[in-house]
């Protein structure tokens, strides 16, 4: 299933270089594309865990501390407790990761910046979900090029 859908947006010629998702159509999101949502989770949960890690003490030297870097889950912006990726079929669900440390906001839940993974926008009729695409992005970079971004304003 995710090869096909990879294949055919590969296959766009007009299709933008830097076009990081793919659009899945409602007819398209079944237990196929759910194995997939949760790999993409799992792969993005681990990259969160090293990288948090690998950027704790630069953050800290800029005075930029408690860095927290997540998988952040939520259904039409509520973030419930027991959310996991096995909901990421239902609609309005919502997965990213997540940036944020210390001084930059007061919120508890708000976050500096996110990529997004998945997002299933259900329409009143149809609904169509946004995939973040490894087949042409590189995850890990994506989520050190916003690190760096990060450390180098505010």
């Amino acid at each position: 299933m995710f090869n096909k859908l990879k294949k055919l947006f590969m296959d766009k010629q007009d299709q933008e270089t830097d076009d990081k998702y793919i659009l899945v159509p409602e007819s398209e999101i079944n237990e196929n594309l759910k194995r997939d949502i949760v790999m993409l989770e799992e792969v993005g949960e681990a990259y969160c865990k090293s990288l948090q890690h690998k950027y704790r003490n630069k953050f800290e030297r800029e005075d930029k501390q408690n860095l927290k870097i997540w998988m952040c889950r939520d259904i039409d912006g509520d973030q419930l407790p027991n959310l996991s990726s096995e909901q990421c079929l239902e609609k309005e669900y919502r997965s990213q990761v997540a940036i944020n440390f210390d001084g930059f906001t007061d919120e508890e839940d708000a976050y500096v910046h996110y990529i997004q993974l998945w997002y299933y926008l259900g329409g009143y009729f149809k609904g169509a979900g946004t995939l973040y695409d490894l087949s042409k992005n590189h995850l890990e970079a994506d989520i050190e090029e916003k690190l760096e971004e990060l450390l180098n304003q505010l």
